[in-house]
This record gives C-alpha cells, sequence and structure tokens, in this order.
C-alpha cells in the first residue's frame, strides 16, 4: 500500500514561471514550504469540502481558491497554507490522488502564495488546460473554452436558418479518441457524438412540430368556414343593400 502514496521527497517537476530565482532556491522553496497546491479539481467543489478533507493532514492555516479571473468564480484549483511542514507532507503523501467530488485530485508542494497566484492564467480567465481541451468534463464546465465558443457559433447560424448543427464539421479531432484524454477508449469522443445527434434531432423535432402547428391551424380555420350557416335567400343580410331589394320589386310581374 505504500507504494500508492507519493514520495515527499520526489518534488514537484512544475516549474512556476512567476517564481523569480533560480532552480536551486526554487527547490529550495519546495522543500521548507508549508503550501500545497491542489489541482484537477471540480468547478463546484467549495472551500468547505476541501476543508474538511485536507484538515485531516493536520491544522490548516489558510485556504486560497482559485478563480476565474473574469467571473471570479471556482475554476478547478487551490491552495491551502498549513502551520508546519510535517502537516504539508503528509497532506501530499496520503491526500493526493484522493476522490474529491467524483475526481481525483492532485496534491503537490507549492513554493509559497502570493497575491495574484489565485487567478486562472487562461485567455478566458479559468486554467489554461481548460482553453484547448476537446473533451466533456461536466466538473469542470463542459467543454474546452474554444470548444464552447466554436459551438455557440455554429448555433448562432442554425439560429439564423443556415442548416442543423449535425451538417458542420466536429468540432473534436478524430483522433482524439485514440489517445486518451482523461475518459480513455475514445469515451470523450463518442460523447461529443451522441452531443450532435442529439442537437440534430432536437433541429429536426423543432420543425416538425412547427409544420404540425401549422397545419392543425388550417384544419380549424376551414372546420370554421364549414361550420357556418348558409345564407337564408328569405331574410335580408343586414349589408345587403336597399337598391338591390327595390330592383327585386321592379323585376316581379
Amino acid at each position: 500500500m505504500a507504494s500508492l502514496f507519493k514520495d515527499p521527497n520526489k518534488l514537484s517537476a512544475y516549474r512556476d514561471r512567476r517564481f523569480n530565482g533560480t532552480q536551486e532556491e526554487f527547490d529550495h522553496a519546495l522543500q521548507t514550504s508549508t503550501t500545497v497546491y491542489i489541482g484537477n479539481m471540480s468547478f463546484y467543489t467549495t472551500e468547505e469540502q476541501v476543508y474538511e478533507l485536507f484538515s485531516r493532514a493536520g491544522e490548516i492555516k489558510k485556504i486560497i481558491m482559485g478563480l476565474d479571473k473574469n467571473t471570479k468564480t471556482p475554476c478547478g484549483f487551490c491552495f491551502v497554507l498549513y502551520y508546519s511542514r510535517e502537516d504539508t507532507e503528509d497532506a501530499v503523501k496520503y491526500v493526493s490522488g484522493t476522490i474529491l467530488d467524483d475526481r481525483p485530485i492532485r496534491v503537490d508542494f507549492d513554493w509559497g502564495f502570493q497575491e495574484g497566484r489565485q487567478w486562472g492564467r487562461g485567455r478566458s480567465g479559468g486554467q489554461v488546460r481548460d482553453e484547448y481541451r476537446t473533451d466533456y468534463d461536466p466538473g469542470r464546465g463542459g467543454y474546452g473554452k474554444l470548444v464552447q465558443k466554436e459551438l455557440e457559433a455554429q448555433r448562432q447560424l442554425v439560429d439564423y436558418g443556415a442548416g442543423s448543427l449535425a451538417s458542420f464539421p466536429p468540432v473534436m479531432p478524430s483522433h482524439y479518441g485514440r489517445h486518451g484524454g482523461g475518459h480513455g477508449h475514445g469515451g470523450s469522443h463518442r460523447q461529443g457524438r451522441d452531443y450532435q445527434r442529439k442537437r440534430h434531432r432536437e433541429d429536426d423535432r423543432h420543425v416538425h412540430e412547427m409544420s404540425k402547428r401549422t397545419l392543425e391551424h388550417d384544419s380549424r380555420r376551414n372546420s370554421d368556414l364549414d361550420s357556418r350557416p348558409e345564407k337564408n335567400p328569405r331574410f335580408r343580410e343586414s349589408g345587403d343593400s336597399d337598391d338591390d331589394e327595390e330592383d327585386d320589386r321592379k323585376r316581379r310581374p
């Protein structure tokens, strides 16, 4: 079982570009820091959930939730600051890989939180990884930001009568299902195809319902015309002119 836990002596291979210092200084900061970085979180995981899980490793000093810099909403990462190095190592050793909100989280040593690091660095405001994802991840907002923009553009074309979504090429690369992406065995690619088929069925259903309503309206209108009583020639309608009645009397023998 011990092999399942992360070795605290193996520091993070990730080098934060915002760290001002040499590689040796960066390694020293990781070895002495009391801060851990938590990644692969759901956008819907709360600070209370993070506290409940990570307080098992030791007393927590502070939690900083990672936020989308545009919407100011959680975007899938956070920092946990402990009071002691020992508790920090326990968090990396025992909590990393734990399932939180139905997804395995990643826990790494961090060189230390600084103001500004709580914001996502992606162009859309969130994390960079969520800019280019082509898989559908419901815990992280669905498709990646670029795919979402492409889908929205296609929907607008459909709304303006340019066709159905099924007539557009897929926004996900065809090789995605063979090379992974977090779900394995091409599961995400199948989800993308299912989404396209569902949208196509919705478009067809909308056209069918519109045609059905038009036919029902025409049928009711024809039924109303047929049900109107025929005019009785013995009675003059209110719209008939007196001149017509006078002409009838003149033609009588």
